[in-house]
């Protein structure tokens, strides 16, 4: 597609955004930049932009293929990608298959729980705020969103975890729990927005239950390249 980089729109822990000449789409290029623990721990995970542009490009289009929408337009090269141009929901909406993390603590169980059926929870995108759980009400109350926006993103969420629960077993990988992000067009769909990759997403292996994951970052677990090359290696073969 024929579009020139113009100024930049953005910058975030993981990826910065570019405007375009053509208005309704910018371009996203991810960073090797790491972080963890609202920002307080930083790092580089050598190549894990590139990792988790084309991974996330290549499960939009599965997405896609099974009816979600999202902004994803045209990969430009292993670390830029073309999209549509949103206005994010500062709804981040976290799905749990399987006791990890956060939950785990706040809840006091151990990981590895599979639950009966999945878990959906919601906080509101914003850093000064260390972005606090939030649930439908509240989300409505501070205008983020209208209670139809809601029941969409609820219905998205639980579908792209379906195909992706699915698509994940079948390359021996389990998918433990993910963050997603939604955005609204300039005619006010809600699509799919932001990025599905091993920093947004809990990834063990079906087998042995090795974290494939940004954890290896956050926990000093070692060898995190080689976990985000081989979530890589298994999505494309």
């Amino acid at each position: 597609m024929d579009v020139i980089k113009t100024e930049q729109l953005y910058e975030g822990k993981a990826k910065k955004v570019f405007a375009t000449t053509d208005p309704a789409l910018v371009i996203v290029s991810y960073k090797d930049d790491a972080t963890a623990f609202d920002g307080l721990k930083k790092g580089t995970i050598a190549g894990k932009g590139a990792v988790n542009n084309r991974m996330s490009n290549y499960l939009m289009g599965l997405l896609e293929k099974e009816g979600v929408p999202t902004h994803f337009v045209e990969e430009l090269s292993e670390r830029e990608t073309l999209v549509r141009k949103v206005e994010i929901v500062k709804l981040e909406v976290i799905i749990r298959n399987i006791s990890a993390g956060s939950f785990s603590k706040r809840f006091g169980v151990e990981e590895g729980i599979v639950f009966d059926s999945p878990t959906i929870e919601f906080s509101y995108k914003n850093d000064d705020l260390h972005d606090p759980l939030m649930n439908a009400y509240h989300a409505i109350a501070l205008g983020v969103a209208t209670s139809e926006e809601i029941e969409t993103i609820k219905a998205l969420a639980f579908k792209v975890n379906e195909v992706l629960k699915a698509y994940f077993l079948g390359i021996g990988v389990k998918l433990v729990d993910f963050k997603l992000e939604f955005g609204r067009t300039p005619d006010g769909k809600i699509v799919l927005a932001d990025e599905i990759s091993p920093d947004t997403c809990r990834f063990w292996d079906a087998v042995t239950n090795e974290k494939l994951d940004k954890d290896r970052f956050r926990r000093d677990l070692g060898n995190v390249e080689g976990a985000y090359a081989e979530m890589l290696r298994r999505v494309f073969g």
